[in-house]
């Protein structure tokens, strides 16, 4: 995107407050241009279609039907930030999928933080909202996470994680070649990962079972997770007296 391209923007949102509220804001970057608005999901595809914006603010929970109702019938596929008011689910989901997102009220400086990664993605090989929004939304086992790297966003099979560690607010996905940061929590990363592969050995650590050589035990008694890296993960008194009969 050159200097003085503008995005041009639409806003979803069935409440009119805030979509005057955010209106108000894009009217202050030079880069955003609006074109359109719509009150709910039978209109926001309508003007998606036709309208054909780059971006598109896009509420969740809308009469008619739901924003995600509307990322699966819509034809032209725009860049989208999803605005929500409910926290602890989307979040969640949002953070698994490497959405972006507006945790309603917002304000000008949250706005920005968002803009800024969403003015970096143009011009980018860019992943289906829909994409991603599907593999956070699924009750079924992650095949992939989709991280970022700097200001893009890519996707990593799961497979290839190595071991997730808990590190204050975030966890950190660790592969054999580098690590990423996702921002949730062990307890919620492990209910959505395969039970057969993945192992939580320790309240900060959870293991790919593919990457194991096998379960240690010391001279203390203590049993390790040795890695096929060559790293050793501690593993908890807890899980260590499930694991004292096949651990060497």
């Amino acid at each position: 995107m050159t200097d003085t391209a503008k995005i041009s923007t639409l806003i979803v949102d069935d409440e009119p407050v805030a979509r005057a509220g955010m209106r108000h804001m894009l009217a202050e970057v030079e880069w955003i241009s609006c074109i359109g608005e719509a009150a709910n999901g039978p209109a926001a595809i309508e003007a998606i279609d036709r309208l054909k914006p780059e971006l598109v603010f896009l509420d969740i929970h809308m009469p008619g039907l739901l924003g995600t109702d509307v990322l699966r019938q819509i034809r032209h596929q725009p860049l989208v930030v999803f605005t929500t008011a409910y926290a602890q689910h989307a979040v969640t989901a949002f953070e698994l999928g490497a959405l972006d997102y507006l945790l309603k009220p917002f304000g000008e400086e949250r706005l920005r933080a968002t803009l800024d990664r969403i003015r970096t993605a143009f011009g980018e090989p860019r992943i289906s909202s829909l994409d991603r929004f599907g593999e956070a939304m699924s009750h079924a086992p992650m095949s992939r996470l989709f991280v970022r790297s700097g200001r893009s966003i890519m996707p990593i099979a799961v497979d290839e994680i190595v071991w997730f560690e808990a590190v204050g607010d975030y966890i950190a996905a660790h592969t054999n070649d580098t690590q990423h940061l996702l921002h949730l929590s062990l307890n919620q990363l492990e209910a959505r990962l395969d039970a057969k592969r993945f192992m939580r050995i320790h309240r900060t650590h959870i293991v790919n079972l593919d990457h194991v050589v096998a379960f240690r035990r010391d001279a203390n008694g203590s049993i390790s997770a040795e890695l096929k890296n060559g790293k050793y993960l501690a593993v908890s008194r807890a899980k260590a007296r499930d694991l004292r009969g096949i651990a060497r």
